[in-house]
This record gives structure tokens, C-alpha cells and sequence, in this order.
């Protein structure tokens, strides 16, 4: 049991460690060969800090333990909004300006509604799996032609600009990319082992484990990000952290399991979970495109946020008891 206990901690802190080296070097390697900042901070940067989520989904699929991967993608999605986005608004609040993610808001709504009407049969197969993937090539270069046909006034080139490493040389660039992929692999595998052990131990299913202590933890650094984000000012990376990082999770970290092990879905991730993801995801889609005013999360908007978050983890917690 000490050694799972050991294993998960290293595992998030590695995960965490791993992920900004990686969307580090990764961002400085795109920057050195010319790649627009826009372009490298919602493609690279949004990718990057779903590394965790994406790796350790794969991990566990490999290792046969699907729901846990599954579970990472729903649980990721509900604490990025509920509690990265309700934490980060209690320190400051949060103020959408940026055109460029007004646009990308009715997408995520889009991408979660056409996720879950894949899963309503109750299977995740590998047919499910693959139309995820490809969705997500598909998003990819959306968001590249969209980084290119964004003006210029646009806030988030400007804190795309002042986040991505500048002067960086290119050797040393490939280098933290590289080191931070491996890391992000080992870590990812120790944590999903760490995990399933634990799991096994206290007789709690794979999917809770994966919607709780896996879910928290590969969200760590989303929540890193958009703290130092919003204290700096760069409220639209903040909020653009949550959003590109919800879209990856529909698209990559669930569609991996099925692409890797296809089987049945959990039937209270479609009667619990699912719905829930969906009433927040509906709820963030109201603040920040401002129906009826302009965007913004509000210090009491980030207690609610809060609040529903606690309640989300009762509700799990009392359906273990029962």
C-alpha cells in the first residue's frame, strides 16, 4: 500500500514536472522554426498541458483498465471547469476579451454533444475510438487556420507572446521536449499503477479512481497555468487553458481506450457523470461568451463553481457507500 501511495505522488509530481518541460520546449522549439505564437499556444501549449491526461489514459488502456482512462477524461473535464476555473476566480476574476476563444466555445458545446451521442449505446468501440481521434486531426487544423486568420488586436497573441520562451536556443529547446516526453511516459505509467493497486486494495472500481485521484492530479497543470495566468493578467490563456484542455479530453483521452481496448461503458458514467460535465460545460459556455453582458467568472461565481465541485465528490463518495 506505501509503495502505490509513493508511486501516485511521484507519479503527479513528475507529471507535473514532465508536462512544462515538454509544452516548454515544445513551444520554443515551434517558436525557433517560425511557427506564428498564436498557432504554438493553441495548438502546442493546449496539447501540452493535456499531456497527463492523454498518457495516462493510453497507459491504462494498455494496461486493460479502460474506465480509468475514461473516468480521467469526464473527472479532468469537471475539475477544470468546477474547480481550476472556480479556484482561479476566487483569486482573481476572470474576464474572456479574446475573439479567438468566443469562437472556440460553441465548438467544445459541438465536440461534447457529438461525444456523447457516440456513447449513448453504452459501448466505447473501436469504430468510437477512431472517429475521436480523427475528430481530433480535425480540430487541430481548425485551430491552425484559425490562429492564422485571428487580427492582430486579438489579447491572446499578446500573452501568447509574453508566456512562450523567447530565448531559448533550438538544441536546448528539443532537449526539455524530449526529456519532458519521457518523463511524462514513465510518470503516466507509474501513477496508473499506483492507482489500479490502490483501487484493487479498497475494492473501489476503476472508473471512480480515474474520476477522483487520477483526474485531480493530471489537472494539476491546468490549474498551475491558469493561476499564474490570471495573476499576471492573462486572463484569456487562463480561461483558453480550461477550454482547449476539455476539447482534447473529449477527443483524445477518450478515444484512445477505444481505440486501444474497446468495451462497455460504465452505466452511471452515462446516468452521473455525463450529465454533469454537460450542465458545467453548459454553465462555463454562459459566463465566459457574456449572454446578456460581457464575459467574465466572478468571485462569487467562483465560490459556486467551487461548491458544485464539493458536491460532485459527495455524490461519489456517497455512491461508494452504497
Amino acid at each position: 500500500m506505501l509503495l502505490s501511495i509513493t508511486a501516485i505522488i511521484a507519479g503527479f509530481v513528475l507529471l507535473v514536472w514532465g508536462a512544462d518541460r515538454f509544452v516548454e520546449g515544445a513551444a520554443a522549439t515551434a517558436r525557433d522554426l517560425g511557427v506564428p505564437p498564436l498557432i504554438v499556444g493553441l495548438t502546442i501549449v493546449g496539447f501540452g498541458t493535456s499531456a497527463p491526461e492523454i498518457l495516462v489514459s493510453m497507459m491504462a488502456a494498455i494496461g486493460g483498465n479502460p474506465a480509468l482512462g475514461m473516468g480521467n477524461a469526464i473527472g479532468s473535464n469537471i475539475t477544470n471547469i468546477a474547480l481550476i476555473l472556480g479556484l482561479t476566480a476566487v483569486f482573481t476574476p476572470l474576464y474572456v476579451r479574446s475573439a479567438t476563444l468566443k469562437r472556440e466555445l460553441p465548438l467544445l458545446l459541438t465536440i461534447m454533444i457529438a461525444s456523447i451521442a457516440l456513447l449513448l449505446d453504452g459501448s466505447m468501440d473501436r469504430i468510437d475510438g477512431v472517429l475521436l481521434l480523427a475528430a481530433l486531426a480535425g480540430f487541430l487544423v481548425w485551430l491552425i487556420k484559425l490562429g492564422r486568420d485571428t487580427k492582430a488586436s486579438d489579447p491572446l497573441i499578446a500573452e501568447f507572446t509574453e508566456e512562450i520562451p523567447a530565448d531559448m536556443p533550438l538544441p536546448r529547446a528539443i532537449t526539455w521536449t524530449v526529456v519532458g516526453l519521457v518523463v511524462l511516459l514513465a510518470s503516466s505509467r507509474m501513477l496508473v499503477w499506483g492507482a489500479v493497486n490502490i483501487a484493487e486494495t479498497f475494492g473501489v472500481s476503476d472508473l471512480i479512481i480515474g474520476l477522483t485521484i487520477v483526474a485531480i492530479g493530471t489537472s494539476l497543470p491546468e490549474l498551475a497555468a491558469s493561476i499564474v495566468a490570471a495573476k499576471k493578467n492573462e486572463h484569456d490563456i487562463a480561461i483558453g487553458n480550461v477550454l482547449g484542455s476539455n476539447v482534447f479530453n473529449l477527443l483524445a483521452v477518450m478515444g484512445l481506450p477505444g481505440a486501444i481496448a474497446p468495451g462497455p461503458i460504465p452505466p452511471e458514467m452515462l446516468t452521473r457523470d455525463f450529465p454533469i460535465m454537460m450542465g458545467l460545460t453548459l454553465l462555463f459556455f454562459g459566463l465566459a461568451y457574456g449572454i446578456g453582458g460581457p464575459g467574465k467568472i466572478s468571485r462569487p461565481m467562483g465560490g459556486v463553481l467551487l461548491a458544485l465541485f464539493g458536491a460532485y465528490q459527495l455524490i461519489l463518495y456517497f455512491g461508494i457507500l452504497t
